[in-house]
């Protein structure tokens, strides 16, 4: 995921979101389950991305404060 010249996710973490999202698709409209188990699954998958997403923003600002601290 890129917004513009900035991106946002490596190339793994990139795999692992697309692999997320493929998963809550398929159990969300292709798994004949109960609705809460859905809504479980969607939650987690939501929380996961979110934590995820949250701590690669801040990886990447600690890594711009310690290269300004360098310079």
């Amino acid at each position: 995921m890129s917004f513009g010249n900035t991106k946002i996710f490596s190339g793994i973490q990139e795999i692992l979101f697309l692999a997320l999202m493929l998963v809550t698709i398929v159990a969300l409209f292709y798994i004949n389950i109960d609705i809460m188990y859905k809504v479980g699954i969607a939650a987690m998958v939501f929380t996961v991305i979110f934590l995820m997403t949250l701590a690669t923003q801040i990886l990447q600002q600690q890594k711009e404060n310690r290269k300004q601290q360098s310079s």
